[in-house]
């Protein structure tokens, strides 16, 4: 006891700052499941089969809605990439006529999803779009890749998720479409945001031309 009453100040000076680093540690797990519930969270998968004829769903796991602005396909080929914006597509029926069509572009609720179409149709779409021949999509090591380009809540730039599959046309129907990572990419943080930003910037300077 006489070394506690000896010592007592620099006791609880000692406690004092453990509490506070307590305080700050409880802080810090309370503040990172705050951002962790405000963060975006697209995910894009296959539906209703795993080959081509599966269905493409946009599924928004967000705590808030989100405001789908850009559905984006790009077929990457060992010469290029070749890109087709899906919505924009599907409103004037492709090149040379209209068509009647359900939009994709909108607010999407937290925990809705978006039924685009088949992986087949939306690569057929690209080929058409692009001219590309029969013979190019027979080749190896082609890959399609979904974007999507959404606005989240009150925040000013746009937030985008990506995922690859990679295509196999001359493989057997449950082959010919496989993920090229378990996870879709989110694309949340100031730089990839920057590069979705990039995306839509793209976009709308095609449809100006």
């Amino acid at each position: 006891m006489e070394w506690l009453n000896d010592n007592a100040q620099a006791i609880s000076a000692v406690a004092s700052i453990c509490t506070l680093f307590v305080w700050v540690f409880y802080a810090q797990l309370l503040y990172n499941g705050y951002v962790r519930q405000r963060r975006p969270r697209v995910i894009i998968n296959r539906g209703k089969g795993i080959g081509v004829d599966a269905i493409c769903l946009i599924s928004n796991m967000s705590s808030e809605a989100i405001y789908v602005q850009h559905l984006v396909a790009v077929l990457h080929t060992q010469k290029r990439s070749y890109s087709l914006d899906v919505v924009e597509y599907q409103q004037h029926g492709g090149k040379h006529q209209e068509a009647d069509y359900r939009t994709h572009q909108g607010p999407l609720a937290s925990g809705d999803y978006l039924n685009i179409q088949s992986f087949g149709d939306i690569v057929k779409q690209v080929k058409d779009y692009w001219e590309i021949d029969d013979n190019l999509l027979q080749e190896q090591n082609i890959q399609l890749e979904i974007r999507v380009i959404a606005i989240y809540g009150s925040e000013d730039m746009p937030t985008g998720a990506s995922r690859t599959f990679n295509l196999d046309l001359n493989a057997s129907p449950n082959h010919q479409l496989i993920p090229a990572s378990v996870d879709t990419d989110r694309l949340n943080n100031r730089g990839q945001r920057k590069r979705v930003l990039e995306w839509a910037k793209e976009i709308e300077t095609h449809k100006a031309r």
